[in-house]
């Protein structure tokens, strides 16, 4: 589904991302592992078009999606809820799913696909008139992903949805990424918590000062004493 080839991406004079290549399969939920600033976040902006590589190639169902406004990469079917959960603060949370929705064409399945989001995260069925403001972290998280999923993703791109939650909070959103993964949605996930992230994915690319050190299947991985030392706390 989308292949990433030879990415590097700089900002002014610094190097993001040098070289960096892998592919997500239809129906695979992907992590990408490393440090701060090892360049996950980079990679997920310059899939949804806000970042312009300076090399390489990213095709998306084999079209290149390279220099495409990042409006119309959500509406070839890649939504991303980013980092910092970027919501509307001042909206309700009904409006923010609204706007999630806007590149969709067909308007008549607007009530399934918020019905949808609500069954997945019925705290927001209770909250939806509340101003999105009002919610608390993990709510806010379950709104951004809702928000994304409201645009018809073929790939959904999560950045640190874990990021600043309680574990039990934490544990809930990774259950509903395991399970939106199974209703059909092929996942791109960074994530800092190294451990939980492979315990769900199938593969995982493991990214250093914007390079890739490793890669391979998530048991691999897991398995891997570098890895087990350097991001699993072993």
């Amino acid at each position: 589904m989308l292949k990433v080839e030879n990415v590097s991406v700089n900002y002014g004079a610094i190097q993001a991302l040098q070289n960096v290549s892998f592919d997500v399969a239809k129906g695979e939920i992907v992590t990408l592992i490393g440090a701060n600033g090892a360049g996950k976040t980079t990679i997920l902006r310059t899939i949804s078009g806000l970042n312009t590589p300076i090399a390489g190639k990213i095709l998306f169902k084999d079209r290149s999606i390279v220099n495409i406004p990042a409006d119309k990469i959500v509406q070839r079917g890649i939504c991303q809820a980013p980092e910092g959960r970027g919501i509307f603060l001042n909206l309700t949370v009904e409006e923010n799913l609204d706007l999630g929705a806007w590149s969709v064409k067909d308007k008549s399945t607007f009530n399934d696909d918020i019905e949808h989001v609500f069954s997945l995260f019925p705290r927001l069925k209770e909250r939806r008139s509340q101003n999105a403001g009002t919610l608390s972290g993990g709510e806010q998280q379950m709104l951004a992903i809702g928000r994304a999923l409201m645009g018809h993703p073929e790939l959904l791109l999560l950045d640190e949805p874990s990021l600043g939650l309680a574990p039990q909070i934490i544990e809930k959103i990774f259950e509903i990424i395991v399970k939106i993964n199974k209703d059909g949605k092929t996942v791109l996930l960074v994530e800092q918590n190294a451990l939980q992230a492979l315990e769900i994915a199938h593969k995982g690319i493991v990214l250093e000062v914007g390079r890739v050190a490793l890669k391979g299947s998530a048991k691999e991985l897991m398995a891997s004493d570098d890895v087990r030392k350097a991001y699993l706390g072993e």
